[in-house]
């Protein structure tokens, strides 16, 4: 059986932006690598695709819509509409010569919208489909957002209906799909992300002052969020939530990390942080391409804050983990990270980064170490990727 990892057409891979999606494709293939099964992503065309040893074929598409990009505009979507398109004519191919039963891993809507508008029901049935939900709405309430997800994604929902099996990252999500969408539970699997414990790592002391002088942050604790800027990541909120903390350690700094999706929200964030008297203490880093570059920013921190006003599984939270940097919850999330991560309410905000970062150095230690140790226990892809692959293998099984 052999697996195709399908690429969102976002950005190639691997990732050169902070790509979610496009490094979970990039990471379990990675790791059934490791394992010894025949896997394959399936991505789209690109002249500079960072240097790999990666087994990719590529769908060919006009060279406009090649270009990686970080807004959510029409571009973004009508990109998403031409790569879905050329995509599910290359899925045809590879199933007409298919002769044995494969996997057929999707990670993006429109991607299994269009497979299932252009690909015969008797081609499909040759393969066994799955869908992975990286979608962070499905995880709430379902009365706030029903009409959102029926009306904007339509197509999201028709690909789960349509799937063998859908794979979700949390259990909120499990609960709205299963009971407001009546998929089987059978055919439901929550899973985690996972992380390159490899990659993402505490770095020497020695290192990490390179890091925070080339952001001019030498002799400063950091408290650092990690995510593109927009109003969903709530680093407007942060600013407010943090604003007495900073303005009473003078050595304290927020500095946000992510590529700029909506300029308006990044300009809010900069007046919120004026308004509350803190703007000197408020830093924009940039964005940064995954890998050994991100885990720098992440070893600059004493602590990361997580504030999302959704999230299926926080990708960022798991990579700070595994550099032995704790996180501090800020908001409503319906996963447990484990040891290492410091959950609070948000009235709570400042007392926990106190105690955590400031007041107490041994405790500090001590939690780094839980952080780091809990993504080596709970998060490395070879225990995600062995996951998906058990439950492909008991779909097969039944067939």
């Amino acid at each position: 059986m052999k697996i195709y990892e399908i690429g969102t057409g976002y950005t190639p891979i691997p990732a050169q932006v902070a790509a979610a999606t496009e490094s979970v494709v990039e990471e379990l293939t990675k790791a059934y690598l490791n394992m010894g099964i025949p896997v394959e992503i399936i991505d789209i065309s690109a002249d500079k695709r960072a240097d790999n040893e990666l087994p990719i074929t590529q769908v060919n598409v006009p060279s406009f819509f090649t270009k990686s990009d970080v807004s959510l505009g029409l571009v973004h979507k009508l990109k998403r509409v031409v790569y879905s398109v050329f995509l599910a004519f290359k899925l045809k191919k590879i199933l007409k010569e298919s002769k044995e039963k494969s996997v057929l891993h999707f990670h993006n809507q429109y991607n299994l919208f269009f497979f299932n508008k252009l690909v015969s029901e008797k081609l499909r049935s040759k393969a066994i489909i799955a869908y992975t939900n990286h979608n962070g709405l499905w995880s709430l309430q379902w009365n706030k957002v029903k009409d959102t997800l029926h009306k904007r994604y339509f197509q999201e929902i028709s690909a789960m209906k349509s799937a063998d099996l859908v794979f979700v990252l949390n259990k909120n999500t499990k609960e709205n799909v299963v009971n407001h969408l009546g998929l089987e539970q059978g055919r439901v699997v929550e899973i985690r992300n996972g992380v390159n414990t490899d990659i993402y790592r505490p770095l020497p002391e020695s290192e990490i002052e390179d890091v925070k002088s080339q952001h001019n942050l030498t002799g400063k604790k950091v408290i650092l969020q990690v995510g593109s800027v927009y109003e969903n990541k709530g680093q407007a909120r942060c600013v407010e939530m943090l604003a007495p903390l900073l303005k009473k350690h003078d050595n304290l700094v927020y500095a946000f990390a992510g590529g700029i999706v909506s300029q308006e929200y990044f300009d809010k964030v900069n007046a919120s942080a004026k308004d509350c008297g803190a703007a000197d203490k408020v830093i924009y880093l940039g964005s940064f391409a995954p890998g050994e570059e991100m885990n720098g920013i992440y070893n600059l921190a004493d602590i990361t804050v997580f504030a999302s006003e959704y999230e299926g599984f926080p990708l960022v939270c798991a990579e700070s983990l595994s550099a032995g940097v704790p996180v501090v919850i800020c908001s409503d999330l319906s996963i447990n990270l484990g040891e290492g991560s410091v959950v609070t309410k948000t009235g709570d905000i400042e007392k926990d980064i106190e105690s955590a970062i400031i007041s107490n150095t041994e405790n500090y230690k001590k939690i780094c170490l839980e952080a780091r140790e809990n993504a080596k226990k709970n998060y490395l892809w070879q225990t995600i990727a062995q996951e998906y692959l058990t439950a492909f293998n008991n779909v097969k099984g039944e067939n």
